[in-house]
């Protein structure tokens, strides 16, 4: 199988296109319509795919101002409003001063947010535990360890990109 090249970048090894391969199809599989409703079926959960990517997001990280969430979901500021509008009718959700900067808000997790969220990493871990049932602990354990160690690299590939991309930014608004 030929490697693709590009002008601007290195030669893509064999290895690297299989993994960018893998990760679509993972990728595809848990983001679709039908799968999302199974787990909240499972997890008891009557939440869309947005509110529940907001919730992982500030589980993870809380309490985070709105801009923030948008930035690290890489959507509209609005997007974002629109879903903690609705967690917080919902009860999953609030927002509490930021303790930098009064004026502002971040968005912190209820306890039913944290009941909600806890119940979908339970029942999507249940499923991946059905699904890799035949996997031994040692590969389990290095499949887990492979995945933290590409997760840090991806996001301080991004880092770097960013900071390239704005350090572009600053020039071009110097000379234009």
């Amino acid at each position: 199988m030929p490697t693709p090249s590009s002008p601007t970048g290195p030669v893509i090894s064999p290895e690297v296109a299989e993994i960018e391969r893998a990760l679509t199809r993972i990728t595809y599989l848990s983001t679709r319509a039908r799968q999302h409703e199974r787990l909240m079926g499972l997890a008891g959960v009557p939440l869309d795919r947005a509110a529940v990517a907001l919730l992982r997001q500030i589980a993870d990280s809380e309490p985070l101002r709105p801009g923030e969430l948008a930035n690290r979901l890489g959507v509209e500021a609005s997007h974002v409003t629109r879903t903690v509008q609705q967690l917080e009718k919902s009860g999953h959700v609030t927002r509490v001063p930021d303790p930098d900067d009064r004026r502002a808000q971040r968005i912190r997790l209820t306890e039913p947010g944290r009941e909600a969220i806890a119940r979908i990493r339970e029942a999507g871990a249940r499923g991946m535990q059905l699904a890799l049932s035949g996997w031994s602990a040692e590969e389990l354990h290095e499949l887990a360890t492979l995945f933290h160690r590409m997760v840090d690299d991806f996001l301080a590939y991004a880092n770097d990109m960013d900071a390239v991309q704005d350090t572009t930014d600053t020039a071009r608004r110097r000379t234009g």
